[in-house]
């Protein structure tokens, strides 16, 4: 009897990545990109909420909450984020990404749903850290699948649209507050509450949505499931054929790999300490400067507004959305720019002008010399740049390192970033706007800006030109055979 070789010693010889990239864009990707890509709308939609509901927290009876509580809740958010991320990632990379569709989602809308019901500031805080978990999951699993998804002469432009889409949840956040803030329809202890459980509701429909989505073909060759992958493409062939496309029959590059391999912690650190360390610091330096960046000033937003310029808790929103607004037009606007004259010059750019512009209006809110309008303003046009800037983060991590390991990795850096940024951003600036002094406030956005400013150096030497350019060329994956 013939004895077949184990799967890991196995070649196979597969144009999947060729097939996939030459896709004309058709309802397939229009797809992902809804089903997948509202992961960010919901993100949005939670940052939001807890940021204009901070002044509803502090007033509600059952809560009571203090600016520094506020921040504590922030903190615990982002650290559920980071770990839910690493595990999420972990069983991403292993189990696939479709799975993880469904479980990340779940946790999150279980998670968000108790916390309208939290009674105190300790439960309130635990719930966001689950939210937070459900989130993390997300981020890592989508952002891999929607890498390997999208063809890539586009790729750049459709991952910043989609990583933007967090400010239309943003939006969608700030309008509902407006509302369901307002002390005229809704008590103080059952506004914020319905805001919370809007995101629950609002997760059952995409549940519901992601049954649309196939597994990564990219994953399948991958993991020795190389006839389903292409089957799979097969399938997602005829649909765009039908539709009047033509793909010409032809005989497209194909790459050699080894049999399947399962990516583990190991290789993670393998691959970033020792292989690709050059590449590491440029992701790290990314993601921790925009975590930074973002996450201390948004999730302290509403108590700028309040407590500097006597704005109520529940007009916050008013304020929230303009400044949403800004942040979904700079990945719309300039992400086709990701794509046309590069990854390089693109993401230095973006992240060198938020930092600079942070620090000038930094200075001008500590001289008193703006208004909660010109405040709003100025928020618009950094967060132009910075919005495209932060989407760029996730875009270099998804697209620089092997396929075997991309979700974990993405997860690791995510929570390193995030870590370092993410959670001391909303403790440090809670307890900066708590003394009430503009001038400390101050030092807070000008380590922010330094940050932006350092990692746009970084990117500028160090970062790779990945535009245009198929994934398995990019990075190779782990299997690669020459």
């Amino acid at each position: 009897m013939e004895q077949r070789a184990p799967a890991s010693l196995r070649i196979i010889e597969t144009d999947v990545p060729a097939r996939l990239d030459r896709l004309p864009w058709g309802p397939f990707h229009t797809r992902v990109v809804i089903a997948l890509g509202v992961t960010w709308i919901l993100d949005g939609l939670e940052v939001t909420l807890a940021g204009a509901v901070a002044g509803a927290l502090k007033e509600s009876p059952a809560l009571r909450l203090s600016n520094e509580d506020v921040g504590l809740a922030g903190a615990a958010y982002v650290l559920g984020a980071v770990l839910g991320a690493l595990l999420f990632g972990w069983l991403a990379d292993r189990w696939g990404r479709r799975k993880l569709f469904f479980v990340t989602l779940s946790v999150y809308i279980v998670a968000t749903a108790a916390t309208a019901a939290s009674w105190d500031a300790w439960s309130f805080a635990l719930f966001r850290f689950l939210t937070g978990a459900g989130i993390g999951g997300e981020y890592s699993a989508i952002n891999s699948a929607v890498q390997e998804l999208i063809p890539a002469r586009v790729r750049g432009w459709t991952d910043l649209a989609i990583n933007g889409s967090f400010w239309a949840g943003a939006a969608i956040g700030a309008a509902g507050s407006i509302v369901l803030l307002d002390p005229a329809v809704f008590g103080a202890d059952t506004g914020w509450r319905i805001c919370f459980f809007s995101g629950a509701v609002l997760g059952l429909f995409i549940f519901a949505m992601r049954f649309w989505i196939p597994e990564s073909p990219r994953w399948l060759m991958t993991h020795g499931r190389h006839e389903e992958a292409a089957a799979l493409l097969t399938r997602i062939e005829e649909g765009i054929r039908a539709r009047g496309h033509t793909l010409p029959i032809q005989t497209l590059p194909c790459i050699r790999l080894h049999g399947q391999r399962r990516g583990r912690f190991v290789e993670v650190f393998d691959t970033l300490f020792m292989k690709q360390r050059r590449r590491a610091l440029v992701g790290l330096a990314l993601m921790a400067s925009q975590a930074f960046f973002y996450n201390a000033i948004f999730f302290t937003y509403a108590l700028v507004l309040t407590d500097f310029y006597g704005i109520p808790a529940a007009q916050v929103g008013w304020y929230i959305l303009p400044f949403a607004i800004g942040n979904v037009l700079g990945p719309l606007l300039l992400g086709r720019l990701f794509d046309t004259i590069g990854r390089k010059p693109m993401i230095a750019g973006t992240y060198a002008i938020s930092g600079i512009l942070l620090a000038l209006t930094g200075f001008l809110f500590q001289q008193g010399m703006l208004s909660e309008t010109t405040q709003t303003v100025a928020w618009m046009i950094i967060f132009f740049f910075a919005s495209a800037a932060a989407s760029s983060a996730y875009l270099t991590v998804s697209e620089t390192f092997p396929l075997e390991i991309r979700a974990l990795t993405i997860a690791v850096f995510y929570a390193i970033g995030t870590g370092l940024g993410g959670i001391s951003g909303p403790l440090v600036f809670g307890a900066l706007i708590e003394t009430g002094q503009r001038s400390q406030v101050l030092i807070g956005y000008l380590i922010g800006a330094a940050l932006m400013v350092a990692a746009a150096a970084v990117q500028a030497i160090w970062g790779t030109a990945a535009e245009r350019k198929p994934l398995e060329h990019v990075a190779r994956p782990l299997t690669w055979c020459e």
